[in-house]
């Protein structure tokens, strides 16, 4: 995988090297399916699990990048988004001459499925909450997260992704997790975590987190707004942004994201522009 600085308005674009350079838009009208993780596709070539490189994108404030792919799948690494901002920031990030838009959401909106729950609303900033419950031993767990303070690096980025063993062979069937090993996920068992130590005692929602903030990137834009959701997972997420995008009276595009109430930017102001990889 190489990530190559793009133009500014470009946004995200993941190019197939091995498919003559077909690229297909990190937009939600590019969403093919949702499982164990989030899939694009466009005239039938497909690009899967985007989550973690585009939720590290928006925890950098990277907003145009092509991303060179030579398969469907992209790389695991560590499970997490970690590896990814290392790769970003060791190559450097200019900012570009075009200040950045903004997503800001006017009006709540909510998806409900029976007891899962995702909903968008206005607010200063942007911040994410999230509820997990599953059974032992990982069980309920909420996590809150307030991106306009730069908290991404430091809370979630190193959050890895988590699996069930007796659920390992139905992802395999499915063509998912096709990297996954015990040194890139958490395996949990109904005896606790198989494969050594957490990294955070609630790394299981903070994950969840971050995959959610990787989702809703496929808006395109930079949200301004609060998101909160409880048992939602990948359909959830993808859901609430093709609504979003389906429906302009729930959001306005804004290049002021003024100040918050912690009299903080909005945003850091190092992000108050276009941001792309150095050339």
């Amino acid at each position: 995988m190489k990530i190559r600085p793009a133009a500014p308005g470009t946004g995200i674009v993941f190019r197939r090297v091995d498919l003559d350079d077909f690229e297909i838009e990190a937009i939600g009208r590019n969403v093919a399916k949702v499982s164990y993780a989030t899939s694009l596709q466009k005239k039938g070539v497909l690009i899967s699990t985007t989550e973690h490189l585009l939720s590290a994108f928006i925890g950098v404030g990277l907003d145009n990048a092509i991303v060179e792919l030579d398969n469907l799948e992209l790389p695991i690494l560590d499970g997490s988004a970690q590896p990814f901002i290392d790769m970003i920031t060791s190559a450097g990030l200019r900012v570009q001459r075009r200040k950045r838009t903004y997503l800001k959401i006017i009006r709540e909106i909510e998806v409900r499925d029976g007891n899962k729950f995702i909903g968008a609303y206005p607010a200063d900033g942007y911040s994410v909450s999230y509820k997990i419950s599953f059974a032992p031993p990982i069980g309920e767990q909420s996590f809150e997260i307030d991106l306009s303070r730069d908290l991404y690096r430091r809370e979630l980025a190193s959050a890895r992704t988590f699996g069930f063993l007796h659920e390992a062979e139905a992802m395999k069937n499915l063509g998912l997790i096709r990297g996954a090993s015990e040194e890139n996920v958490i395996v949990v068992t109904k005896d606790g975590v198989k494969n050594g130590t957490l990294r955070f005692p609630d790394e299981f929602v903070r994950h969840k987190t971050l995959d959610l903030i990787g989702d809703l990137a496929l808006l395109g834009r930079q949200i301004v707004g609060r998101i909160v959701a409880d048992r939602a997972g990948h359909a959830m997420h993808t859901a609430l942004v093709s609504k979003l995008l389906k429906d302009h009276s729930l959001w306005e595009e804004t290049m002021d994201i003024g100040e918050s109430q912690n009299e903080e930017p909005a945003l850091p102001a190092a992000l108050a522009e276009g941001v792309a990889p150095r050339s």
